[in-house]
């Protein structure tokens, strides 16, 4: 397909800022470029017809970090980059809620909770003797204790098959395509353009200009900024970020469903929630590590039916007939640190990708941060 010489001068000209990828980063990028350059074209490309990886795909969990999974973060990492990435979340959260208010974004402060079995005594005591440790980590971020043992909330949410809960007040849920649909209008209301259906092949600098490589034709702007996250190698073909595949499932509504907030399971590898009493529930790249690490949005057996057995065995073990309504996936960026990377890539060029799963807690703010850093250079 050739373009049109309209189309070449109402879309494709004289753009200050082009973004690649219209999820939470990009979108969150391109409203604070138009607030705090108004008179700047600021457009966004998106190969798919909505956000292609994870943001119109994930579970809409508002979290910062289960204790296990925070307690596995100090194990690897220092208390200093643990401390400031779970800060990091917080912040990010609380400035998305800022963002877009809670009403737009379908918010609801209803806490979480990680869940253990009897056979996952051993994790569990090792994690309750670390507790008032956590605690005390975190509380000058929350400005008191996160993490409650919560043992009574068993029998409220209906659970048979669970011997311990840790509960965690600060944490929330969105309801993701509310948050995606209303960001986008933002997006728009500020002056943002958005053009779906462009596949960006590579882009280079040359002179003062980049430019972006489409199918048949070439588009120049002033500057760029990468926000593809999980399929950033495709353009970044050097950068520390690999795919990883996300598989979710979801029921059709089940009568007198008392789970309330969200639920961590497994040191976070399960996730899972009440969506309009239906049970969402997703997770399992344990399992296979190395074959979800791809950009494929395929579904697999082996974690399908892992699922299905969590969902029959320990979430619902007393429901006598669970239908599964719907079934998707979602691509993560992830590397070899939880950290995100925020970094000029050429004179022009900039990236704001590895999110590492946690895409709805710091996006926006990492949206910010990519601008902040181009304003440097200004």
């Amino acid at each position: 397909m050739h373009v049109s010489f309209w189309e070449q001068q109402s879309f494709y000209n004289n753009i200050d800022y082009a973004i690649i990828g219209s999820g939470i980063v990009g979108l969150s990028a391109a409203i604070e470029l138009r607030l705090k350059y108004p008179n700047a074209k600021v457009v966004v490309f998106e190969k798919g017809f909505l956000p292609s990886g994870a943001s119109t795909k994930n579970a809409g969990f508002a979290c910062f970090g289960s204790p296990t999974e925070t307690l596995d973060d100090l194990s690897i990492m220092s208390e200093s980059e643990v401390f400031n990435i779970v800060k990091k979340r917080w912040k990010g959260l609380l400035n998305l809620r800022k963002l877009l208010g809670e009403e737009r974004l379908g918010f609801e402060q209803l806490g979480s909770c990680e869940l253990f079995r009897k056979e996952d005594e051993e994790i569990y005591q090792n994690t309750i003797e670390q507790l008032d440790y956590l605690n005390s980590f975190l509380k000058p971020i929350f400005k008191e204790d996160v993490f409650v043992c919560k043992d009574e909330l068993i029998s409220e949410f209906g659970f048979e098959n669970i011997s311990y809960i840790i509960y965690n007040k600060f944490e929330g849920q969105i309801d993701t395509g509310k948050t995606m649909k209303n960001l986008l209008k933002l997006a728009q209301e500020k002056g943002v353009e958005i053009i779906n259906g462009v596949n960006v092949k590579s882009i280079n600098q040359k002179d003062e200009k980049v430019v972006l490589e489409l199918e048949n034709f070439q588009i120049a702007a002033n500057n760029v900024i990468i926000a593809t996250n999980g399929f950033a190698k495709q353009i970044l073909p050097e950068i520390d970020v690999e795919p990883a595949r996300a598989q979710v499932l979801i029921t059709k509504p089940i009568e007198d469903l008392k789970l309330k907030g969200t639920f961590h399971y497994e040191q976070g590898y399960y996730y899972f929630r009440n969506v309009g009493n239906r049970v969402l529930f997703g997770g399992g790249r344990n399992l296979a590590f190395q074959e979800e690490n791809t950009n494929e949005f395929q579904l697999t057996p082996i974690i399908q039916n892992k699922l299905e057995q969590i969902l029959k065995d320990v979430i619902l073990p007393s429901q006598k007939e669970i239908e599964i309504d719907m079934r998707w996936a979602g691509i993560m960026g992830v590397g070899n640190k939880k950290t995100t990377i925020v970094k000029q890539i050429d004179n022009n060029i900039y990236c704001a990708v590895r999110m590492g799963g946690m895409g709805v807690a710091i996006g926006s703010l990492i949206g910010k941060e990519v601008v902040e850093l181009l304003d440097q250079k200004v």
